[in-house]
């Protein structure tokens, strides 16, 4: 992780991690929605191990009604728990400011990769950046409101 990597910008790493989930749930995202001049979500996913929930704070696009996350993890070798939950249970809750919804979740095909890539990378660049750190393809994630059976 440097500076010296070409088109990478060092984040505001003054909200982070529990804090930032505290300070979005406490204001329904009047603090945190915007982390870096980016929207975030919190997503809750349930631990695959643990079966408790689990909750990340993460960069989003849109694409239509879905929401988009990138499982980046900075471009480390190895993905992050919150897609490897994902991958055991998809269904899901997001809170976008102080909305929240219920979710399913699906990695993007090779096909639509792409084009969801090129959104993503629009609202954060240094996901380029992390493509390059890691040998893996990282995955974009479609998070598709859960409609009622």
């Amino acid at each position: 992780m440097s500076e010296k990597e070409p088109g990478y910008q060092a984040p505001d790493l003054n909200l982070v991690g529990a804090e930032h989930i505290r300070r979005y749930r406490e204001t329904g995202g009047e603090v945190g929605y915007l982390w870096n001049g980016v929207p975030t979500l919190l997503l809750t996913t349930t631990g695959r191990r643990s079966g408790q929930p689990r909750t990340s704070a993460l960069i989003f696009g849109r694409d239509g009604e879905d929401y988009l996350v990138v499982a980046s993890k900075g471009g480390a070798p190895d993905h992050p728990q919150w897609y490897l939950n994902l991958e055991a249970e998809p269904r899901a809750e997001l809170q976008v400011r102080a909305e929240h919804v219920p979710v399913v979740a699906r990695t993007a095909s090779a096909d639509e990769r792409p084009r969801l890539w090129k959104i993503m990378a629009g609202q954060w660049p240094n996901y380029d950046v992390y493509e390059t750190r890691t040998e893996r393809v990282i995955p974009v994630v479609v998070l598709s409101p859960a409609r009622d059976a």
